[in-house]
């Protein structure tokens, strides 16, 4: 063998590897420009895929902009429709506000024609009060309308502002510098702790408390006085319940109730005809107050009056509601400094609790 041969038998397996070398690197170039032209195809198809998605997003757009239009115009219509209802609707309220203001300035008349030309007046923001004075064949006494603007003037005061206390209403009215006063609820002797003290009977409200809640079904109590919104308020109570229902804000307590709805209540017997001084807190459908003090019990002046006789004046004066309070010779009207009536006891009582009307 030449060394020829030998070389070239030597070097087969060199040549073998780098054909097998040079055969895989052109394979995995191959594979690369495979891969390349995968990712170039993959990038295209990408690329189409967003411009696609990008054109049907701008059509997306465009037809969502075209519902928008839609919906402005629609919108708009709809605006223009509820405009028109809304004017439809405030001429109506307007029209409403303007009948009922008619209707209650035709009533409000009705009951001064009926009351007659007042001796006192008092107008603020807080309230109007009109006094007049009740002429009536065996009696005497005093009206006063009240019309409520805001309900913290109406006060329900305790005496000398305790529980147990007596105090004249003239004088609660000047420690709260009040305008107007009258006596309120009855009142009786009570052992308290040990003494015995002077409390106003059934139940007490004062500032939307609960000063005093006894409920006696068999005497029948009234509950009377204003709640929280200046509406005037009364009920004769089975339970408390009666009375929370109303949202009392002042009221009080005594026999008998008079008058409900334009018509007369029943009278126990032993009440109906006597004829004593008498103390009447009531309402008209405006719910405007009326408070009316009759003296009594001095011929020469005023005999009193009976229940019977107060219910028909009162229907006469077109009350709607009416109530009996603690009469005798608690009876007191106070205004602007003075006391107006004539106690039958030759002076003022003091009494457990009294109405004032602030300025």
């Amino acid at each position: 063998m030449g060394i020829r041969k030998v070389l070239n038998f030597a070097l087969i397996p060199f040549v073998a590897v780098s054909i097998s070398m040079g055969l895989w690197l052109k394979e995995d170039r191959m594979d690369s420009l495979k891969l390349k032209g995968f990712q170039d195809i993959g990038n295209s198809l990408e690329k189409l895929s967003i411009e696609s998605s990008i054109s049907n997003l701008g059509e997306d757009i465009d037809q969502l902009n075209l519902k928008a239009t839609e919906i402005h115009v629609l919108l708009e219509k709809n605006q223009e429709a509820f405009n028109l209802q809304l004017d439809k609707i405030t001429s109506k309220i307007d029209e409403s506000d303007s009948q009922r203001k008619l209707s209650d300035d035709i009533y409000e008349q009705k009951i001064l024609d009926i009351l007659g030309q007042p001796i006192k007046t008092h107008l603020s923001e807080n309230n109007e009060i009109k006094v007049y004075e009740l002429k009536e064949l065996g009696y005497r006494g005093y009206i006063a309308k009240v019309k409520l603007f805001n309900p913290d003037s109406f006060k329900v005061v305790m005496g000398n502002d305790i529980l147990g206390g007596l105090e004249r209403p003239s004088s609660s009215a000047k420690r709260k510098n009040g305008i107007l006063a009258i006596n309120g609820g009855g009142f009786g002797k009570r052992v308290v702790a040990g003494k015995t003290v002077s409390v106003p009977i059934g139940t007490t409200v004062v500032d939307g408390k609960f000063v005093t809640s006894v409920i006696a079904k068999s005497e029948k109590l009234f509950f009377s006085g204003i709640n929280k919104a200046g509406q005037v308020i009364g009920t004769v109570p089975n339970t408390l319940e009666d009375i929370k229902e109303l949202d009392p804000y002042q009221g009080v307590s005594f026999i008998p109730a008079l008058i409900r709805n334009y018509e007369k209540l029943q009278i126990p017997s032993k009440w109906k005809s006597t004829k004593h001084p008498r103390t009447i807190i009531g309402k008209y459908a405006n719910d405007d107050l009326i408070l009316i003090v009759i003296d009594g019990r001095q011929g020469n002046w005023s005999s009193g009056a009976s229940l019977e006789r107060v219910q028909d004046k009162l229907l006469e004066l077109g009350v709607k509601e009416a109530y009996n309070l603690d009469g005798g010779g608690s009876s007191i009207m106070y205004y602007d400094g003075k006391i107006l009536n004539k106690p039958s006891d030759g002076s003022e009582r003091p009494v457990a609790n009294s109405i004032v009307i602030l300025p």
